[in-house]
């Protein structure tokens, strides 16, 4: 039976700290991850962000497969949190004009639908920036909104492929890899809100917004880092090397007598301090193999072999406190199970439980970010499908409870029954 997490009430948020991005009104296209991500954190630090969904299915992530809870999926719920729900149909013309409106009254729009969708609506920057100049209009796709590529659409693993980033992944002997989490789309949704910041920043000193985009295959080639560089400079196409960058027999994970640590002795001095300090063995170090860095790769194996042997002699623990003592960078290889039940996560209130009105609460991850003074707002659950759609009609757009059920009855939300 795997231990469950115990998740206590998020401590309060002080109630005169001001929230970093108030203010800031964002029409939300997104769906899926990378999307989702950007606008989720934007929401997290004060922006108000009106997400908007096709009406009975919505975002797709509302169907993964992962767990479920009060209806919703752990993806939709880890993604869309602090957001107001909206539900529209954008083939019927009544629809798009609430979108336009709507965007008319924006900070930033953030969309990554397939290319030529929002200029088919006439929701694309060219079109709505017109009436909006300051807007901050910002595309999330596969491979760009231009050039011969932009009609492909694509997802993280297809961006993993193709960027050569798979590559990288796995031991020499074995099959590209792609990540376990979807770290392409984690960092194109970080990236995305990077560029929106930016463009904020430059929208106060220049008066005007702008079009931004962020692509899938850009960033993911660009997350090949040392090794895509090394490849530039020396034509060389790199290999894997499974968990040792640049198979470093210093670095990578070594098996204690009851598991797993990861070690990454990366340089001379940690690599001293490992033989002198944590295993006794500063014999290692007068050994011509193993004198120098280049000596030591060249005879990695020898001593990669070596290491293994002294450090499968002990347990983990007796290897991480004299790891921890001599400075020497160390952790457990955790399953996830592990890793939300580590100590680490309670003393740093990484989780927390949060009210949902389907399944009284569910779990939260809380924001990587740490801001003092204007910290991440008190977390809301991510919206019910079409939450919010009439309250935002009322209060964003001043209709009537008459024009909104107008606009219900020429299925602008779609069928009836799926507006709350």
């Amino acid at each position: 039976m795997p231990a469950e997490v115990i998740l206590s009430d998020r401590k309060p948020r002080p109630s005169d700290a001001p929230a970093a991005l108030a203010g800031l009104l964002v029409i939300d296209f997104t769906r899926v991850v990378a999307g989702p991500a950007c606008t989720q954190t934007l929401a997290d630090f004060g922006a108000e962000v009106i997400k908007i969904e096709q009406p009975i299915k919505g975002d797709d992530t509302r169907a993964y497969e992962h767990a479920e809870l009060g209806g919703e999926s752990a993806a939709f719920l880890s993604l869309n949190r602090n957001k107001q729900g909206m539900v529209l149909d954008l083939v019927i013309a009544q629809a798009r004009d609430i979108a336009r409106a709507l965007i008319a009254k924006a900070d930033i729009v953030v969309e990554n639908f397939s290319s030529s969708v929002m200029e088919k609506y006439g929701l694309d920057y060219p079109t709505v920036s017109q009436t909006n100049p300051g807007l901050i209009y910002c595309s999330i796709s596969a491979y760009g909104r231009t050039g011969p590529f932009a009609w492909r659409s694509g997802f993280d693993p297809i961006a993993q492929a193709e960027s050569g980033f798979m590559s990288l992944n796995g031991f020499a002997d074995g099959p590209p890899i792609r990540t376990g989490a979807p770290v392409v789309d984690f960092a194109t949704g970080m990236s995305a809100c990077n560029a929106i910041l930016l463009a904020l920043a430059a929208r106060q000193r220049l008066g005007r917004g702008q079009h931004v985009e962020v692509a899938l295959f850009d960033i993911a080639l660009a997350m090949t880092g040392f090794s895509g560089m090394a490849y530039l400079m020396n034509g060389v196409n790199p290999s894997r090397t499974g968990n040792s960058p640049n198979d470093s027999p210093t670095v990578g994970v070594f098996d204690a007598s009851d598991g797993p640590l990861y070690i990454a002795c990366g340089n001379d001095r940690l690599c001293h301090r490992l033989m002198t300090q944590v295993l006794g063995r500063a014999d290692l170090l007068t050994d011509p193999r193993f004198a120098t860095r280049k000596a030591r790769w060249t005879n990695r194996t020898q001593l990669r072999g070596i290491l293994a042997d002294i450090i499968a002699a002990d347990r983990m623990e007796v290897w991480i406190s004299r790891m921890n003592q001599a400075g020497v960078p160390v952790g457990r290889v955790r399953t996830v199970e592990q890793a939300f039940n580590a100590p680490e996560v309670r003393a740093r209130d990484r989780v927390c439980r949060i009210p949902h009105p389907t399944a009284v609460s569910i779990p939260n991850v809380e924001p990587a970010i740490t801001m003092q003074m204007t910290p991440a707002v008190e977390p809301r659950a991510a919206p019910r499908l079409g939450e919010h759609t009439t309250a935002i009609l009322r209060a964003r757009l001043g209709h009537s409870e008459q024009e909104i059920e107008a606009f219900r009855q020429q299925g602008a939300f779609g069928p009836i029954q799926t507006v709350a």
